[in-house]
C-alpha cells in the first residue's frame, strides 16, 4: 500500500490533533507509512489536493455535504469518525476504520 496522506478535521483541530498523533503511533506500530495532519474545517479547501483521505469528526456530521462539493471531483475518500473511538481518541480503532474505508 502506498503512503496515505491523510486529513483529520474537527471543529478548531485541537481535538484531531490528539487523535492524529494517536493513529500515527497506531501506525507506526504496524509499520505502516501514514502522513496524518490535523486541521479545523475551515481549512479543508486548502488540502483537498494534496490527501488520500479526509477524516471528518462526527460532531460535524452536517457539513459533509459541504465537505463533498469542495472534494469535487477529486480522488479523495470522505470518512466521518465513529463516536465511540473518537471520544476516547482511540487511534488502533481509527486506523482499523480508515484502513477498511481505503480498501
Amino acid at each position: 500500500m502506498k503512503k496515505l496522506n491523510v486529513l483529520l478535521v474537527c471543529g478548531s483541530g485541537a481535538s484531531s490533533g490528539f487523535m492524529a498523533a494517536n493513529i500515527r503511533k497506531a501506525a507506526s506500530a504496524k509499520g505502516m507509512e501514514l502522513k496524518i495532519t490535523a486541521r479545523g474545517e475551515s481549512e479543508i479547501e486548502n488540502y483537498i489536493d494534496e490527501i488520500d483521505a479526509l477524516m471528518v469528526g462526527p460532531h460535524l456530521a452536517y457539513i459533509l455535504d459541504e465537505v463533498e462539493e469542495f472534494v469535487g471531483d477529486a480522488p479523495v475518500k470522505v470518512i466521518l469518525m465513529k463516536p465511540d473511538y473518537y471520544a476516547t481518541l482511540d487511534g488502533e480503532k481509527a486506523l482499523e476504520h480508515l484502513l477498511e474505508e481505503m480498501k
